[in-house]
């Protein structure tokens, strides 16, 4: 298969090697022992080969607990070159699991061991910092809070996905236009449909909003399909804490609790003050943690619903006996569009310190279009900061897509939205939608010589929307 090097990131077919004996426990803390490894699925009655991060006892991804350490070692038992990203721990620079920054994809049959504190509680994932992230190499990440041991409630985890049977290399061939092609960020006069490609329009004000990238041939939760759903056996009246990951490449979902009232606890791993809602925008990347009560008896479907599409995933949380309903993929309605209306609503419980000084402010302004399906970013390349020191970055987004911006290593808390501050989340990936400012601020407190900061969207990534975040002296 042709292979498409970005941004020192890789990418090839599905493939599966022999796992080599892997080397002996340690007597004291063993390490978990994780292998990127091929499985297959079902997908609507037709078989669909996916990657895989598993233990040897055949679980996905791994949990741990705060104040211990994340001590893994990480296995390559594909026939291709790989490497994992923990996407929301802060390791140090180089365990972060980036091709070139600084180490080297790891080659088949080569294992590399990451060890490293865990201070922060929360829910994080995995996945290859490379196009295989398309082919479901991801994994929840869950860090536990000690004091969380306590709590008469049951744990119900959920990592979201889109699934293609055409490699990442043909979609973007897909999308990609006409060679040379001169961005148009404002100009939609000339956008036409090409294969594979989704051109959903939203109107606003009259400029249209581009909504996915791609018609993909599956949603997937805890890789199933809604018409065959995961059902999760509840207590009657039992307390829920609903741990969901969008791991999804370029599907924006909003989570919907149906009839159940739902508690926002957390939001990508952080603490916020508790809001009650039944929908929560979740763009690629993000995670939310909400807390559900059960009423009685009965089953109750927790759907993702996709932006601005019928489509849905989702899973079902049933009492014993309960009538399980058939759901179907395709809704009645669109979900709805991701937009900062929830994030205007959300408080940290964990607000960063006062500086000791001034701020070092950065301006990025996010550009691209669908019609040449290129993407960037206009702003200092690295972003330069020294130790110690708080800085922020405003994000203006001049196309007519969201953009779900991360920044590896480091939490930042969301302090202005469209020229109004506030007391935002602290999170690592926040949505620029279309026309929209967002201010982040964080601390330079975990030094390397070039943490990504990028759209989470895939393809937008590949397709250079992405740059570093660098330390003096580093």
């Amino acid at each position: 298969m042709h292979r498409r090097h970005f941004l020192a990131l890789a990418a090839g077919s599905l493939g599966a090697a022999a796992l080599p004996p892997s080397r002996p426990a340690l007597a004291l803390s063993p390490a978990v022992r994780l292998a990127a490894t091929t499985r297959i699925l079902d997908i609507n009655g037709r078989p669909g080969t996916a990657y895989g991060l598993m233990q040897p006892d055949g679980r996905q991804g791994a949990a741990f607990m705060a104040g211990g350490n994340f001590r893994v070692d990480l296995t390559n038992a594909l026939s291709e070159p790989t490497l994992i990203h923990w996407h929301g721990l802060e390791p140090p620079w180089a365990q972060d699991g980036v091709p070139g920054l600084p180490l080297p994809l790891l080659q088949p049959w080569e294992m590399r061991s990451y060890d490293f504190p865990l201070a922060r509680p929360g829910t994080y994932w995995m996945h290859a910092h490379t196009l295989q992230e398309q082919g479901l190499l991801a994994a929840p990440l869950i860090v536990h809070d000690p004091a969380d041991q306590a709590r008469d409630e049951q744990e119900v985890v959920i990592l979201l996905h889109d699934f293609s049977f055409k490699t990442p290399e043909e979609l973007l061939a897909g999308v990609k236009g006409k060679p040379g092609a001169a961005l148009q960020p404002m100009d939609h006069a000339h956008m036409s449909a090409q294969p594979g490609m989704d051109m959903s329009h939203m109107d606003m004000g009259g400029m249209a909003m581009d909504v996915n990238d791609f018609q993909f041939d599956a949603y997937l939760a805890n890789d199933r399909t809604l018409d065959d759903p995961e059902v999760v056996r509840v207590e009657r009246g039992g307390r829920i804490r609903l741990r969901i990951i969008n791991g999804a490449t370029a599907t924006g979902y909003t989570i919907d609790t149906g009839t159940l009232d739902a508690t926002v606890m957390a939001v990508d791993g952080t603490a916020v003050e508790p809001l009650v809602t039944r929908q929560f925008p979740l763009a690629m990347g993000q995670r939310v943690d909400l807390r559900l009560a059960l009423p009685a008896a009965g089953a109750f479907p927790i759907l993702a619903r996709r932006e601005g599409a019928k489509e849905r995933a989702g899973i079902i949380l049933a009492t014993a006996g309960a009538a399980i309903p058939r759901l179907a993929v395709m809704g009645t309605d669109d979900g709805p569009l991701l937009t900062l209306a929830m994030e205007q609503r959300l408080r940290t419980a964990d607000p960063l310190p006062a500086p000791a000084g001034d701020a070092k402010p950065f301006e990025a302004h996010l550009f691209g279009n669908m019609a040449s399906y290129d993407w960037g970013m206009m702003l200092p390349t690295p972003l330069k900061v020294q130790a110690g020191q708080r800085a922020t970055i405003t994000m203006h987004n001049m196309s007519m897509m969201m953009h779900p911006m991360h920044l590896h290593g480091h939490h930042f808390q969301v302090v202005e939205i469209n020229g109004t501050p506030l007391a935002g989340a602290v999170r690592d990936t926040v949505i620029v939608p279309p026309m929209a400012k967002v201010t982040i601020a964080f601390d330079a407190a975990n030094p390397g010589g070039g943490w990504p900061f990028h759209c989470h969207n895939l393809y937008h990534m590949a397709s250079g929307m992405m740059t570093t975040m660098a330390y003096d002296g580093a």
